[in-house]
Formats: C-alpha cells, structure tokens, sequence
C-alpha cells in the first residue's frame, strides 16, 4: 500500500520561512546539491514516528494558483501506472511527470477535491 513518505512546505521567502521552522519546532535544514534551490528537512530522529520534508521557493504569487499548503508526496513503485490509476479515479494533472535528479520521477495531481499531492517514483538514474 502507498504510504505518505515526504512533505513539502511552498515558502515566498525560504529564508525566512527556515528561521521560523528553525525557531518553532526545532527542524534541521540543509540545501539539496541538485538543480534547483530546495532544502531537505529533519523533523526528528529516524528512530520516532514521522516524516521528514522539503522546503521550496514558491512557484507564481499567492493568486488562487499558487500553491500555499504543505503538499504530501506518495511513494509509488510505478509513476505512470500511478497516473493512469488517478486520472481514471478523477484525478487532474497540476504539475506533469518530471525527473528529480538521482532521486527519481515526481508529478503533482489534484484529487477529486481540488487538494493538491505528490507521487514520487524512486529512480537514482532519473536525469
């Protein structure tokens, strides 16, 4: 069964948004050597209950088309079939299939509800 393996916080400002959670709660950030500016958060230690996440620039101003929610990924063993199973259950397209280099294959839908989550395929050779 696909579980909830990730989150992710879309912040205007990263920085600020890092001091908080820093200050708030006690979470640990560190930049992602990848493409694209992303934090990688710790919430706890490996061994309790809980996720850890990302923190990203937001895409577009707060508009009604931003997104402005922690956005929850799923861990799939296959994104396409993924797709397919969520389309054909009412499931719309927000952001397409793309690649998360060396970690693999991530693609945002919306559910029948407007709520915007996260599929995400591991892949260390996604390019």
């Amino acid at each position: 069964m696909p579980r909830v393996v990730h989150f992710e916080i879309h912040a205007g400002d990263p920085d600020r948004a890092i001091r908080s959670y820093e200050k708030c709660f006690g979470w640990t950030f560190q930049k992602w050597d990848g493409p694209m500016p992303y934090w990688l958060i710790t919430t706890g230690p490996n061994d309790q209950p809980g996720i850890n996440g990302g923190l990203v620039s937001r895409r577009g101003e707060i508009d009604g088309q931003a997104v402005i929610a922690y956005v929850c990924t799923i861990g799939v063993d296959s994104l396409d079939a993924s797709i397919a199973t969520v389309e054909e259950n009412g499931g719309t397209v927000a952001l397409p299939k793309m690649p998360i280099p060396g970690m693999g294959w991530l693609a945002y839908y919306k559910d029948t509800e407007g709520n915007i989550f996260g599929m995400m395929q591991p892949d260390p050779n996604a390019k």
